[in-house]
Parts: structure tokens; C-alpha cells; sequence
């Protein structure tokens, strides 16, 4: 088997309703060589049986999202890593953006977000999302966290903590090098500003971050944040 440039992994937990139509999107990456990893963290559902058939691999693991992508990244082949939530849909040759991304002095990267449904303030979170992560380099896992594989074991992969280790990511891999932001765009799903309210979800946001900035442990923000969901 032809060892790949790129290795994609997506953690799932409980997407049987949309896994299936996920991959099939992937099918163009998958035939241009790159590997899809599923790291399913413990669904209740068949998203293991759905995930099979399409993904180069699927592995089961403990829950924890930060865990997912350390596991799939420790049994990924490729020489670059690419980190995709399960309901985010890459730019069509999407391998060849990041391989000319890291040819140069970046080490890691990440895409321009667009939030797809039907709320008027969609647009306007996405452009703040991508203002905001070029000025600080800091990026989330929305915007498709990429890196070289030297530079994730450099920096010990993700923290694995249970909210804000995309942030933690970041930081760890900024002490690297700057991040190549693409203007290239991933789509990723507003369900969650439409359905708890697009204020009330970045005024949530904005402040778990900061107390996360001021030294509050994941562990107490993730409690808060899942409570609100």
C-alpha cells in the first residue's frame, strides 16, 4: 500500500445520521491518496457500522475529543495531519492546499471558516471567527486544524483535556511557528448558534475563553458549557 502524504482524521461520537454522506464527500481526497481515519469515541449508535465501508480505517477509543485525535494521529501513516470535525466539509483538493501551506516555513495551519444555515448573523460570526484567528494565530477545530506530523509530536499532540484544547493546540504550536491561515474556505454547520441562540452562544464562547486565559481549569468550563448545551 502507497504510504501517504496526508492522513485526515475525523472523531465521531453518535453521527450514524450523517456520517455515511460525511465520507462519501471525502471520496475525492480518499482517491487522490490521502487517508481517512475515523476515531469513534463510544457512540450509541451505528455510526461504526456506516463509517466502515467508506473510511481507510475506523478505530474505537475512549470519549474525549482531544483522545480521538491523538489515538488516530499515533496510528495515521501520513507525514502531514489534518484534524476535521465530523460535521465540517473540506475545499475540493484540499491536500494540495495544505502541501503547499507547509512547504514553506509553516509548520501547522488552518482554513477560513463559512457557517452554513439560515440565521442572518451566520455570516458575520464566520468573518469574526477568521478576523479574530489571523490576528491571534490562534485557531479552532472548526477551521480544520492541519500540522506535520514533526510538529504535533514536538509539541505532545493534543492536550487532552475535555473543552478548549483546539486553543491549547494553538498556543503549544504558535511557540513553533506562525500558522498558514488559508483564505480557502471550510463549511461547517451554524446548528449551534441557530439553536441556542446566535448572542447568546458567543457571549458564551467569548467568555469561556477568557476564563480559560485567565487560568480556570478546563475541566470546571467544560461542566458549565455542557450544562448550557
Amino acid at each position: 500500500m502507497r504510504q501517504p502524504r496526508l492522513s485526515l482524521i475525523i472523531p465521531t461520537l453518535n453521527e450514524a445520521a450523517t456520517i455515511e454522506a460525511r465520507l462519501d464527500r471525502l471520496l475525492g481526497l480518499w482517491l487522490c491518496g490521502v487517508e481517512i481515519i475515523v476515531v469513534d469515541g463510544g457512540s450509541r449508535d451505528d455510526t461504526l457500522a456506516r463509517a466502515c465501508p467508506v473510511a481507510t480505517r475506523v478505530i474505537e477509543a475512549p470519549p474525549g475529543r482531544a483522545v480521538q485525535m491523538n489515538i488516530g494521529a499515533h496510528a495515521a501513516r501520513g507525514s502531514q495531519l489534518l484534524f476535521l470535525h465530523a460535521d465540517t466539509q473540506l475545499p475540493q483538493r484540499a491536500d494540495l492546499m495544505i502541501d503547499r501551506a507547509l512547504a514553506g516555513t509553516h509548520c501547522w495551519g488552518r482554513f477560513d471558516i463559512r457557517l452554513d444555515g439560515q440565521h442572518p448573523m451566520l455570516p458575520v460570526i464566520a468573518m469574526a471567527m477568521n478576523v479574530r484567528s489571523r490576528l491571534t494565530g490562534i485557531a479552532t477545530g472548526d477551521q480544520a486544524l492541519f500540522m506535520t506530523r514533526e510538529a504535533f509530536s514536538r509539541v505532545g499532540g493534543f492536550p487532552e483535556q475535555p473543552l478548549m484544547e483546539d486553543i491549547e493546540m494553538s498556543r503549544r504550536l504558535k511557540r513553533l511557528s506562525s500558522p498558514a491561515c488559508l483564505r480557502h474556505r471550510v463549511v461547517s454547520s451554524g446548528r449551534r448558534w441557530e439553536q441556542q441562540g446566535a448572542w447568546a452562544t458567543m457571549r458564551l464562547m467569548w467568555e469561556l475563553r477568557w476564563r480559560y486565559w485567565r487560568g480556570e481549569s478546563p475541566e470546571t468550563l467544560a461542566r458549565e458549557y455542557r450544562h448550557v448545551r
